[in-house]
């Protein structure tokens, strides 16, 4: 997959040392994984590389990464993923995440992002709605879902987290149709 922004291209990971260090960065940054239950070594960064890489080729869900136009840079990942959270949410879920590498914090490159894969998801894949879900006090999270137009649903007691993390097991569960982001895009 690619797509193009203002400002950033969204596109497939490359099996190439840059893209496996990068993920890497992303997902071993104490500040970046802050709400997540543990950061991850090169082998199991890797391991998760090579995981993203099989479930974009098998159903074109993944989470992409995130490079800047003018210069190919890449900045972080956002993108597409069935969670596979049930009972929680319906077998047919499909969620919308991001991580960014702190140096672009700040910059609204997510919301860019996100903006641009929520359209592909309506008007190409026709999914009916997405979902995303952060830690309540991950209000970095929460605010770019409420800029996307999504809507606070419910908590949720996340079944992945770790019992010796229970302060990152409650999540907030935000919604959007398909219809709500056509009212709020036109």
């Amino acid at each position: 997959m690619k797509l193009e922004t203002g400002r950033l291209i969204i596109r497939n990971w490359q099996d190439t040392p840059e893209d496996r260090a990068f993920f890497h960065e992303i997902n071993s940054d104490q500040e970046v994984m802050t709400f997540f239950p543990r950061r991850r070594t090169v082998a199991e960064s890797d391991a998760l590389f090579d995981e993203v890489k099989r479930r974009i080729d098998e159903t074109g869900l993944c989470f992409y990464a995130l490079a800047l136009k003018e210069t190919g840079e890449l900045v972080g990942f956002c993108g597409l993923n069935r969670p596979d959270l049930q009972p929680i949410l319906g077998a047919d879920a499909v969620e919308i995440g991001w991580r960014m590498a702190r140096r672009y914090w700040g910059k609204g490159y997510v919301t860019e992002a996100a903006n641009a894969l929520l359209h592909h998801t309506f008007e190409t894949l026709k999914l009916p709605e997405i979902v995303s879900f952060a830690v309540p006090e991950n209000t970095r999270s929460t605010a770019v879902m409420q800029r996307l137009g999504m809507h606070y649903l419910r908590d949720f007691d996340h079944p992945r987290v770790p019992d010796e993390t229970p302060h990152l097991k409650r999540h907030a569960l935000y919604v959007i149709t398909a219809e709500d982001w056509r009212n709020r895009a036109h």
